[in-house]
């Protein structure tokens, strides 16, 4: 396709299949923020985390920003768990339920988490229990660096989302 054929083309709808047999939650997490803006990767580095652990029914991803395009994802699983660097409120981090809510954003680079549920209910039919985390930071400069402070609220979230996340997924049958 040319990019004039794109620009024209009628908007897709993607159908998802039904929900798996399995009746594990698919649980996506997906971190977001700038890892060369100091504690700003904080976000990205709760999913790089939680990948490494690599269970079962869990995804995660991190990317410098939420995108539109972060709404097919987030309509295939049952629970998300969006991840930020946050620059004030209590350390070392703070959850909130969030529910889909369309919003107008002046910029395509403002995307909220609560936008990119209500593309995944509109679009695609699902609407996940989703939370937001924010992960206190405390400096944001051009260093590729985590704080030694931020360090320490990283590993308690990722302690605490592990926690979560045990709870909610049984062990495999052998």
């Amino acid at each position: 396709m040319t990019p004039e054929s794109v620009a024209t083309a009628p908007m897709q709808t993607r159908t998802l299949g039904p929900p798996r047999s399995c009746d594990q939650p698919r649980v996506l997490v997906l971190g977001y923020g700038n890892p060369g803006r100091q504690d700003d990767g904080l976000g990205p580095a709760v999913a790089e985390r939680m990948e490494a652990l690599r269970w079962p029914h869990v995804t995660a991803y991190d990317n410098y920003q939420l995108n539109i395009e972060d709404a097919v994802e987030v309509a295939e699983h049952d629970v998300i768990w969006f991840v930020d660097a946050s620059r004030t409120g209590p350390a070392p981090f703070t959850i909130e339920a969030i529910a889909p809510a369309a919003t107008l954003e002046f910029t395509s680079h403002l995307v909220r988490p609560e936008a990119i549920l209500a593309m995944a209910r509109q679009y695609y039919g699902r609407a996940p229990h989703a939370f937001l985390m924010g992960v206190r930071g405390y400096e944001f400069e051009f260093v590729e660096a985590l704080t030694p402070a931020a360090t320490d609220n990283l590993r308690l979230a990722v302690e605490m989302l592990e926690k979560r996340l045990r709870a909610i997924h049984r062990p495999e049958p052998t």
